[in-house]
């Protein structure tokens, strides 16, 4: 006679005891009892109400002791659906890294699986003060720029992001099950993860380095777990299952809920389905119509569970499924799963006790995929019995739970060292203004942290034991980014030209917040730095002390006016340029001064008029008659409207005259004269008409003197 284990499976609907016998490495299913809950105890893979679940486990507990003696230790396990499952993100700049070692992205990975701690946390799944366990995390994307890549060791870039999906166990969920064990006066021998129990009896440990997804279909949800390179590297859960195909049996034929959950376990077994409905009216149903009618609700269910095996697998299907619990026995589910996947059909199998080696039934116990779990939970538990343990980080006492291999990474969660201390901080960054444009200068990278597992130098991926002790060595703090404007800009370029023949250089002028700066001042956080473009004629011009005409001193009727001289003009060669051209290097750049300005042009620049005059004919001749409105003195002397003057000159303008030009202003610029006999008679004529010698005459005028 071997030694018996006792295991309890406690799901959704109901409570499985299990009494299995174990010789050398074979096991014997001795007994099994399956009672359902009274009442909803049990939400989502935790106990809810402890007295209800204590009860039934007392009930089972006494009904197997009748027959198999005292039980006093039992197997457990932690349901797959109360695991917590929640992605992550970590971005970094690596601009001024060199090469991304293994233990950067290791602990890259480690800050992403804290960002998804703290994105259950914000999703108010879990309180605050919630405790809990990572039980593994699986790197969905590493991103180098923002494109996804294979891998980022050795990898040169901007900017590194890795994005993980990561899965946690409240420790409310552990106690709950204690608290249910005690009062049915039982110890817990060992505990598990559901996902890991059925994957340790049907996932052979050659095998599992592929990458199978082992579902689980039990009545209230769809646990899924991922095994991928010799470990579970994600859990996963849908709340979908039997029972939605139960209620599409109910609503269709009417049936109480205990009645379509018994016509849809016949669906499989039998052609013809014998019902009767709520109304008292009994039908005979064909097996291939009921399948028609779960169909939709079938296709539901596989295509839930395929979206979250992609999520779980990096956005991917796996090589190969297996399918688990009562509701796996779903008519054509395995089908539609594999379509969803787009697997073959022989890569989606129900698993059941006949896929289990080293393992055999009492003949009162019906072989089904729904004991495959609880087998599982009894034989994973003895096999690899989950244990805590207890460790020192920094001097904070830790206790484990050890659902895995667990490493120096587990240990720095548990204690809440975010993944920022593992480096130092990075130096302030130098933001300055250059010629317009916002650069940055980043500070110093900080130095990493060391991480020393019982002395000895350790990475965040080391295995721990119970007992060990961590110690971190925080790496320093960057520095500040500290620059010269010869660190931002380059020296400006020195040009090299002549003008009037004097060789000259010009060298652009560096300006810090408008004040002039060298090259080697130093920055500050939002300095503005600018180039002036110093090499203009202007500058030039400034530069040479070439001194430019000055205005000239003007009085007109008493009041003085100053007049801006004519400018300057400049050639370079044969090409005139203005004070704005840009000198280039080698450039031969020629002054041409003015001309001299004159009297008449000082007048028309100031609208003033100097005479008027009258073009007219006067006997059949041309005659032009001009009278001075305004004379004009240089130092003094009247000159007359084409002298010219220079800037030291004094120049008046004084109002002579504003009287009209009249017809005996004519005989001043003609040689016509009045006879001197004064018997002789004449007339005054203006084109054609009769005028008097003081009247006003206008150019275009015809004069005429005729004698009578």
């Amino acid at each position: 006679m071997g030694e018996n284990l006792f295991a309890l499976d406690i799901g959704t609907r109901s409570v499985v005891g299990i009494v299995l016998e174990q010789q050398d490495d074979l096991f014997h299913i001795v007994d099994l009892i399956s009672k359902e809950h009274k009442e909803r105890s049990m939400i989502d893979g935790q106990i809810h109400n402890v007295l209800s679940v204590a009860s039934i486990i007392q009930d089972i507990k006494h009904q197997l002791e009748q027959h198999h003696g005292k039980l006093k230790r039992v197997s457990v396990a932690a349901a797959g659906r109360s695991l917590k499952t929640s992605e992550g993100t970590v971005t970094v700049d690596i601009s001024e890294q060199t090469l991304i070692s293994t233990e950067d992205i290791n602990r890259l990975e480690l800050s992403a699986v804290q960002n998804a701690q703290q994105t259950l946390l914000s999703s108010n799944e879990l309180k605050e003060d919630d405790h809990y366990y990572c039980v593994g995390y699986s790197v969905l994307h590493y991103k180098l720029n923002g494109e996804k890549i294979g891998n980022l060791i050795d990898q040169t870039g901007n900017q590194a992001t890795i994005e993980v999906i990561a899965t946690f166990l409240p420790r409310v969920v552990v106690e709950s099950l204690l608290a249910a064990l005690k009062r049915a006066d039982l110890e817990m021998e060992a505990l598990t993860l559901e996902p890991i129990a059925a994957i340790n009896v049907l996932v052979p440990p050659s095998m599992r380095r592929l990458n199978i997804a082992l579902v689980d279909i039990g009545a209230g949800t769809s646990d899924i777990a991922i095994v991928k390179d010799n470990t579970v590297i994600a859990y996963g859960m849908v709340p979908v299952a039997g029972d939605e195909i139960t209620e599409t049996v109910s609503n269709h034929y009417l049936l109480d809920f205990p009645l379509a959950e018994q016509m849809k376990r016949q669906i499989s077994s039998q052609e013809l389905l014998t019902i009767q409905d709520i109304l008292g009216f009994e039908q005979q149903v064909p097996a291939e119509e009921a399948v028609d009618v779960i169909s939709p609700a079938v296709k539901r269910l596989a295509a839930s569970i395929a979206q979250e095996i992609k999520r779980l697998n990096s956005n991917s299907s796996p090589q190969a499924v297996m399918i688990v619990g009562g509701g796996s026995l779903t008519p054509t589910l395995s089908k539609e799963l594999s379509t969803e996947l787009e697997l073959p059909e022989n890569r989606v199998a129900i698993r059941s006790l006949d896929a289990l080696t080293g393992v055999t039934l009492a003949d009162s116990i019906e072989a089904s995929p729904a004991l495959v779990t609880p087998i599982g939970i009894a034989i994973a538990a003895h096999r690899a019995p989950i244990h805590y343990m207890s460790l020192t980080v920094d001097e904070q006492t830790i206790r484990l739970f050890e659902l895995k291999e667990m490493t120096v990474g587990d240990a720095l969660l548990a204690a809440n060292v975010s993944a920022r201390k593992l480096y130092g901080k990075p130096g302030l960054a130098l933001t300055v203004k250059v010629n317009g444009e916002w650069i940055t200068l980043l500070g110093e990278h900080g130095s990493s942290t060391t991480i020393l597992l019982n002395g000895q130098e350790a990475s965040t991926k080391d295995l721990i034991r119970d007992k060990d002790v961590i110690e971190l060595q925080f790496g320093k703090d960057g520095k500040d980014a500290v620059a010269t404007v010869e660190d931002v800009i380059q020296a400006p370029d020195t040009i090299h030209f002549q003008l009037d023949g004097v060789p000259m250089t010009i060298t652009n002028e560096i300006l810090v917040n408008g004040h002039r700066a060298s090259l080697d001042t130093f920055l500050a956080d939002r300095d503005e730095l600018t180039v002036g473009t110093s090499n203009t004629l202007a500058t030039a011009i400034k530069q040479s002390q070439m001194h430019a005409p000055e205005p000239l001193s003007v009085t007109h009727n008493g009041l003085q006016r100053l007049l801006n001289p004519r400018s300057i003009a400049y050639f370079v060669g044969d090409k005139e340029v203005q004070e704005d051209y840009m000198i280039q290097d080698g450039d031969h750049i020629v002054t041409q001064q003015p001309p001299a300005t004159t009297l008449q042009e000082i007048a028309d620049e100031l609208d003033i008029i100097l005479e008027v005059r009258a073009d007219i004919t006067f006997n059949n001749k041309p005659v032009t008659i001009k009278k001075q409105r305004t004379a004009v003195f240089v130092n003094g002397q009247l000159e007359n409207p084409a002298h010219q003057v220079h800037p030291t000159d004094q120049i008046e303008f004084t109002s002579v005259s504003n009287a009209p030009i009249i017809f005996s202003d004519i005989f001043a610029f003609t040689n016509f004269s009045l006879p001197s006999n004064s018997a002789s008679a004449y007339r005054l004529v203006r084109n054609g008409e009769s005028i008097r010698f003081n009247e006003p005459i206008f150019g275009g005028d015809r004069l005429e003197i005729r004698f009578e």
